[in-house]
């Protein structure tokens, strides 16, 4: 299988594993680039039987991904284009009524049999949070990862399946408390709440993927299949009428304060590297 035309994604299948490691500069935003490319990326790796387990990381030591374009709440023409493409990029799987783009990749990523495995060193915000919470596994570096859902202080919600995602994972209180507190949660406390795995130092983090990835690959494709789909059975499942729920809630906050808003946040530096090392502070400001 090939993934060489896959924009802003560096792409190496090894012993099973296939490693994808975003690499779209500056910030690694999920816009009309990455998310095609991602979308494209599930699409495809769904029939390769050489891979058995994929791991997505960064080639930015700072950032994971900042989070989705800024453009999409700007430019009414941004957001459509986005999601055109990444229709585009996997036009046999469709889009069930009701929701949008980076929540039907949700359900696609959920569903892959592989098992699909976050390695989070850098900050996900945003829209780089919710693919996170679409994978099976996730561990991040104790002092450099920081993960955070900043809509409600942008005038938005998280709607590309955040909301749900996180009462999943998290529980009733403690997503209310992330969605809406908006304050960035680092490895140790991510651990704590069950938004990771496992929070672990950050030299050991790498060596520590790659032996729990490879030990897992070398698993009969039958026995993970298996594994995965029995654990699926038992675990409450997302319906679709609460992505649609979320998907109206978002398109019903694109109001013209909240675009002017998006506005006065960019001539502040969020979307900028320096303004995103520091985006909650920035945003309080507002």
């Amino acid at each position: 299988m090939s993934y060489d035309d896959l924009a802003g994604l560096r792409i190496s299948v090894a012993d099973g594993v296939a490693t994808v490691t975003l690499d779209h500069p500056p910030l690694n935003l999920m816009d009309g680039v990455l998310l095609p490319s991602l979308r494209g990326f599930v699409d495809r790796v769904r029939h390769d039987t050489d891979v058995r387990v994929v791991v997505f990381d960064s080639a930015d030591p700072e950032f994971f991904s900042a989070h989705g374009d800024m453009a999409y709440l700007t430019d009414p023409d941004a957001l459509p284009a986005a999601t055109a493409a990444a229709i585009a990029a996997a036009p046999d799987a469709p889009i069930p009524d009701g929701m949008n783009i980076l929540e039907a990749m949700s359900d696609e990523v959920r569903t892959l049999p592989q098992i699909t495995i976050g390695k989070i060193a850098g900050f996900a915000r945003g829209a780089g949070n919710e693919f996170l919470m679409y994978l099976d596994l996730r561990f991040a570096a104790i002092g450099r990862s920081g993960q955070a859902q900043p809509e409600a202080a942008m005038q938005i919600l998280p709607g590309g399946a955040g909301t749900v995602n996180m009462a999943r994972l998290l529980g009733r209180p403690r997503a209310l408390e992330i969605l809406l507190g908006g304050e960035l949660v680092g490895a140790e406390l991510a651990e704590r709440y069950g938004l990771v795995n496992r929070a672990l130092p950050a030299d050991e983090l790498d060596a520590f993927v790659d032996r729990l990835a490879r030990r897992i690959a070398r698993l009969r494709p039958e026995v993970i299949a298996a594994v995965k789909n029995t654990v699926e059975t038992i675990t409450p499942k997302i319906p679709h009428h609460a992505y649609a729920v979320e998907n109206a809630a978002l398109f019903s906050l694109f109001t013209e304060d909240m675009v002017e808003s998006a506005h006065r946040q960019l001539a502040a530096g969020v979307q900028t590297r320096e303004g995103e090392r520091d985006l909650e502070r920035i945003l309080d400001s507002l």
